[in-house]
């Protein structure tokens, strides 16, 4: 759905808990989750054309989100 938001403990409530832990411990993981978040905000405003972009670049971000999500879930599962 366009406009919805990709955040990561909405992706992942499961680990709701150890996203704060890892957010206030890992730097590393902080950065990533901070860009992530970032990514998510820009694709959204795209979606609901607050901002314009080219339809390429907006599946560039859109493929950068994904690349980060599935390295911060690997993080995620890892420090289980």
């Amino acid at each position: 759905m366009l406009g919805e938001k990709h955040h990561l403990a909405l992706e992942f409530p499961e680990y709701r808990y150890q996203i704060h832990v890892l957010k206030t411990t890992d730097p590393g993981f902080a950065k990533l989750h901070q860009e992530y978040n970032d990514l998510d905000d820009e694709i959204r405003r795209t979606e609901q054309e607050i901002e314009v972009h080219s339809d390429e670049f907006l599946e560039s971000l859109k493929l950068r989100r994904l690349q980060l999500k599935d390295e911060l879930y690997g993080r995620l599962k890892a420090s289980e």
